[in-house]
């Protein structure tokens, strides 16, 4: 029987089992959610016997990782596989048209928290997996799965774990699915992604909120302090002010700016989706190479003073920020963090406080397209899709991906079959159906090919 046939025949059963991973509220961010956690591992345990592979749930300082595997011999190329079955937090729950954890599939998408991000990515290699061993029974491919509980509050415990067990780990090539492709029936392979730096600056101005009618005019306010920080932090070209910055940048060769030239990228298209109407970022650079291939440096939250409902005059003695600068080759996180930390300070008035703390920062990573692996993926999606895929850039950060490069010195192959419009992270997180399927289907390919590797 073809993979494809397998796939048809088994449609309906695959689709229920995602939906019940789906229904278990794996939110790794609130601890009341902890035994849901557990609950979702032992879950995939059992999916995973089901495929025969061995499988076990290993303990961390967090939340426990599942790993499995399928051994056929030394000589065999090995792909791991990695994932997350962690999820957001679903709040505010009354945006939502259907319940959060009670997926509910309309017009041809499954709405449900964790439906694109990550589970239904993850498990569609599960399946992928299945229909692949079905047909290929002695396939000559090692096979690992490594699964997270904690991608969603940045991975404390995967790096740490991945470097105590690499032996057992070592692979070929590493597979990952967390993220989205080019647009709809517009399938991609992502070869390159951004770093992160993320940081919290605390500016104090006084030991206590003061009336502002008795100090008005004569004392510091920490908000327009740290306001006017804020708007020293790039210049009107819209490049980062932080002295060095750009030092260690990467340029881009002529030849992949010409192919993302090339790329049915439309600007108009992906900021009206989202409803944006006003550009921003650097100067003299299109829009995607500012989103994909420029460094950036965004405020993501900020707050200080009276926020209730009426008018109090106070003058804020505290105000607080959180700050995030996504990276490109070659920065280092932690040489920007450093940097961005003394030029916050440097901005400051005297007489007033800055702390910075460091909160998360992640490598870049990019893949050479001349990769065996990501040439042997894009033959798969060719093969699902009808055409040939993309290969793209994003502006997005996976930390992971970086150190399995630099432990394993594997090769990763991104294989996105999300969307950007999936609204992950927000309410009424979707993924389409046929994409799930065409991840089954691209997934069984996928390792077909990945066991001609030497």
């Amino acid at each position: 029987m073809s993979i494809e046939s397998y796939l048809e025949q088994n449609r309906e059963r695959h689709l229920e089992e995602l939906l019940e991973l789906l229904r278990i509220p794996s939110v790794s961010a609130i601890s009341e959610y902890k035994e849901e956690l557990h609950r979702a591992a032992d879950y995939l345990r059992d999916r995973f016997g089901d495929l025969g592979l061995s499988c076990e749930i290993i303990p961390t300082a967090g939340h426990p990782i599942v790993l499995a595997e399928r051994r056929v011999s030394e000589d065999a190329p090995t792909v791991l596989i990695y994932g997350h079955y962690d999820v957001q937090p679903a709040e505010p729950f009354e945006e939502w048209e259907s319940e959060p954890f009670e997926p509910a599939i309309r017009d041809g998408k499954i709405y449900a928290r964790g439906a694109s991000d990550d589970k239904g990515q993850l498990y569609a290699h599960m399946k992928g997996v299945e229909a692949a061993l079905q047909q290929h029974p002695d396939l000559p491919l090692n096979i690992v799965f490594l699964l997270e509980g904690e991608e969603e509050v940045s991975s404390p415990n995967l790096v740490p774990f991945v470097e105590e067990h690499r032996d057992r780990l070592k692979a070929n090539v590493v597979l990952i699915s967390d993220g989205s492709m080019l647009g709809p029936d517009k399938p991609s392979l992502t070869y390159g992604l951004r770093g992160i730096s993320y940081v919290e600056v605390n500016v104090r101005a006084a030991g206590r909120d003061l009336h502002s009618g008795a100090y008005g005019g004569g004392v510091a306010n920490a908000i327009n302090v740290l306001a006017t920080m804020i708007s020293k932090l790039h210049d009107e070209d819209g490049r980062i002010t932080i002295p060095g910055f750009y030092d260690d940048v990467r340029e881009i060769s002529e030849e992949e700016r010409k192919s993302l030239e090339g790329l049915p990228f439309d600007p108009e298209s992906y900021l009206g989706n989202v409803g944006v109407k006003a550009q921003g970022g650097e100067r003299g650079y299109p829009l995607i190479e500012r989103i994909w291939t420029r460094p950036s440096l965004d405020v993501n939250g900020i707050g200080g003073g009276f926020q209730g409902e009426g008018a109090k005059t106070v003058i804020a003695a505290q105000a607080t920020a959180k700050i995030s600068c996504r990276l490109v080759p070659d920065q280092d996180p932690e040489k920007v963090t450093e940097a961005l930390s003394a030029h916050l300070k440097s901005l400051a008035p005297e007489g007033v406080e800055v702390e910075v703390k460091d909160l998360s920062g992640g490598h870049p990573a990019v893949v050479p397209l001349d990769s065996p692996a990501l040439q042997l993926a894009g033959e798969a999606l060719e093969e699902v899709w009808g055409k040939k895929p993309y290969f793209v850039r994003t502006g997005g950060s996976i930390p992971i991906v970086s150190a399995f490069q630099q432990l394993l010195d594997a090769d990763v192959v991104l294989l996105d079959m999300g969307l950007e419009t999936d609204q992950v992270h927000a309410p009424n997180e979707h993924f389409g159906v046929d994409n799930y399927y065409r991840g089954i289907h691209a997934s069984a390919q996928t390792l077909v090919r990945l066991a001609s590797l030497s």
